[in-house]
């Protein structure tokens, strides 16, 4: 539950994990690629359920935008179907293969493990995020077994063709839809390398959170945040006439948060969490002296530093709407406390999901997939890995890995957009090796 900038670093899948699928191939390159094009479409288009929608040139191979035809309800079939949009980003039909989930619409980017390991790769559009979903969507279709087993039957569609190693990754919600992949379909996938995803296993003890906010960075830049964030609050009769100019500029209504002075609230609210997410220490010194910055000094760094707009136009069902969807009812999030905004705070039950959305996509909190996910990659997870940020607000809860060839690093002063890259040296090189002999084995 984070901001427009958030939701679109995750809807971008972490730019910094990938590497944009672009480049103009040699001719022979190209050659290939057109020949292998030709060989792989007729066998695509053997597969049941597949459709082939365009095919490019990308760095030599061919790049194919698809669809996939899904039940709505994988216990009810009858219920009726949709097409789930896929790329597939094609080598050879004897390189590993690597299955990324972006979490949300669908990602044009290829992943950091497929770069290490010169593999193919097949993204999947999270189902009722983008054009991925039927012409009325029944909200309680969105779970996690049910993208799940979205996945699975690519998987076994694909698995036809692609014979090598599988290996699933993803960043952030993609990162927490291939664990939960692994975890109602173990079999599908020979590892799984998730990136900075959340655990929220237990939704009412947000202790952990309390105590990242509480070390995180430096005392004096945790002290220089939070009394910008106090004084935006303190402010509000100015900063709210500002944000309410911005808000009319753009053309933004606030109906599912009831009003411009909750929607004001909310975004300064989110203003420590984003500033973490993707910032580092060495954005400390920007922070304005909350007492003696002017009205413009404080409005203008607190735009560019984490206060950001939930509105109508983005958290409604063709938005990011479906994400809090599913922390509404599953994924969880973290309910601060905030003492520092005590006396200044107006809506006191403000911070959750529910409270972005339309009324129609509300929903109640069930919090026993979540638990019993983390249970079972405590316990019985193999061949999985875990890559964090040491400041990322989002790795303060993490998942934990079995004994059964599973790890977990954390990334040293790095955010949200921690990689294997920015490990230290030799977790780096630890990690990378068994990323190779997984693909290998």
């Amino acid at each position: 539950m984070r901001s427009r900038k958030t939701a679109a670093l995750l809807c971008a899948a972490l730019v910094s994990a990938s590497t944009v699928l672009a480049g103009t191939a040699p001719a022979a390159a190209t050659e290939n690629a057109d020949r292998a094009a030709s060989d792989i479409r007729e066998q695509l288009a053997a597969i049941p359920g597949l459709t082939l929608v365009s095919v490019a040139d990308q760095g030599g191979y061919p790049y194919y935008t698809l669809t996939f035809t899904q039940p709505v309800d994988h216990h009810d079939p009858s219920k009726g179907t949709f097409e789930q949009r896929l790329t597939l980003w094609h080598k050879s039909t004897q390189a590993p293969m690597v299955l990324y989930t972006g979490g949300y619409g669908l990602a044009t980017t290829t992943r950091e493990i497929t770069t290490l390991l010169d593999a193919n790769q097949v993204s999947i559009e999270h189902r009722y995020f983008g054009s991925s979903r039927p012409a009325r969507v029944g909200w309680n279709d969105l779970t996690i077994w049910q993208e799940a087993s979205d996945e699975h039957a690519v998987v076994e569609a694909l698995r036809t063709l692609y014979t090598a190693k599988w290996l699933g990754t993803g960043a952030s919600k993609g990162g927490m839809t291939q664990v939960y992949h692994e975890r109602y379909y173990p079999q599908d996938l020979d590892a799984v390398v998730a990136y900075v995803a959340p655990n929220d296993a237990v939704n009412k003890d947000d202790q952990t959170y309390e105590k990242f906010f509480a070390s995180v960075g430096t005392p004096a830049c945790r002290a220089a945040l939070d009394a910008v964030q106090r004084e935006m609050l303190l402010r509000r009769e100015t900063m709210l006439a500002r944000f309410e100019a911005d808000a009319a500029a753009k053309g933004y209504t606030f109906h599912n948060l009831g009003s411009t002075d909750r929607a004001y609230e909310f975004a300064v609210l989110d203003q420590v969490w984003n500033f973490w997410q993707s910032g580092t220490v060495d954005n400390c010194p920007t922070v304005p002296d909350a007492h003696a910055a002017t009205d413009d000094e404080l409005w203008t760094w607190s735009l560019g530093h984490g206060l950001s707009i939930y509105q109508d136009q983005s958290d409604g069902p063709s938005g990011v709407g479906p994400y809090y969807r599913q922390a509404a009812t599953q994924l969880g999030w973290a309910d601060l406390k905030f003492k520092h905004l005590d006396g200044v705070r107006r809506f006191p039950d403000l911070y959750q999901p529910n409270s972005v959305l339309p009324e129609d996509m509300r929903g109640t909190y069930d919090g026993r997939a979540a638990r019993d996910v983390d249970q079972w990659v405590r316990t019985r997870g193999e061949r999985m890995m875990f890559i964090y940020g040491q400041n990322d607000p989002w790795s303060a809860e993490k998942f934990k890995p079995s004994k059964h060839d599973a790890y977990r690093y954390v990334a040293p002063n790095s955010n949200h957009s921690a990689v294997v890259a920015k490990l230290a040296p030799e977790d780096r090189a630890a990690a990378e090796a068994t990323i190779r002999r997984w693909a290998a084995e």
